[in-house]
């Protein structure tokens, strides 16, 4: 398969190196900033340009790695030199297809995708979302593109991709949030920062990796973890009393809902 990356940022090149592992693919990378050329031509076996090359009509997929506040402009250069049939994936967060096609100003085979940061080490999970000009073979190469990072999940409906921002692409920081939190409390209960901090990011380690054992069922782990009338049940207990889940589920729909409001400027 031949690609095009445009934009050669921290996302970008964790998907460069995943796929070169594989030395299935040719690709070629596209960055005006000199810094970041030269970290990808540490690779190997990639092309790096400053501009737009002039063969992009030969690519099968353009990858957009680029901040939202310039994939308009940079879709406006693409427009001209890319074939119709190209399929373009699209990195760039709450940028909905609506907008990728008025900037195109012709319909395009587009998939959409939120990567969340532990792709940065192999093992994310990103949503997708294709639009109606994609087939099976758009929807293939995605999959074997943001599969070279980690997991991959499609969703149906295009609203439903800022649900997925609001779980995976959100998330990490809420499971960070959880861990300073409980550091802390080690703290208060008077170990020291360093042991506090082990203590509870091995545990994180080790509770989703057993979660993500197949056909482990979450709340089957924690029954298996609360004994009646044990010390994790009075932990679980003061958790619910607090009202626990409902914030959880709050924080979901706050920052689904902010997915929402930045549709403005063609954001969706």
């Amino acid at each position: 398969m031949n690609m095009t990356f445009i934009g050669g940022g921290n996302m970008a090149r964790a998907l460069i190196g995943g796929l070169l592992a594989k030395q299935e693919h040719e690709l070629s990378v596209v960055d005006p900033n000199p810094e970041a050329r030269s970290a990808l031509e540490d690779f190997g076996g990639l092309d790096v340009f400053g501009e737009l090359p002039p063969d992009l009509a030969d690519n099968d997929v353009v990858v957009l790695a680029v901040k939202p506040q310039i994939l308009t402009g940079v879709l406006q250069q693409l427009a001209p030199v890319i074939r119709a049939e190209t399929c373009l994936l699209s990195v760039a967060a709450g940028f909905s297809v609506a907008a990728m096609e008025s900037a195109l100003q012709r319909s395009q085979p587009i998939v959409r995708s939120m990567p969340n940061t532990p792709a940065l080490l192999g093992c994310g999970i990103t949503g997708l979302f294709a639009n109606a000009a994609c087939g099976q073979r758009e929807r293939r190469a995605a999959d074997q593109i943001m599969g070279a990072v980690g997991e991959t999940i499609w969703v149906d409906e295009e609203d439903d991709m800022n649900a997925v921002t609001a779980l995976s692409g959100s998330g990490p920081a809420y499971f960070y949030l959880m861990i300073e939190a409980l550091r802390d409390a080690g703290e208060t209960l008077g170990l020291s920062r360093e042991t506090a901090t082990r203590l509870v990011i091995q545990t994180a380690h080790g509770a989703g990796a057993m979660a993500a054992q197949p056909a482990a069922d979450p709340t089957t782990l924690r029954a298996r973890v609360t004994s009646p009338g044990g010390t994790t049940a009075a932990g679980i207990d003061a958790l619910e009393a607090g009202g626990f889940r409902a914030l959880v589920k709050q924080a979901a729909k706050a920052a689904r809902d902010r997915g929402r409001e930045l549709a403005g400027g063609g954001k969706s």
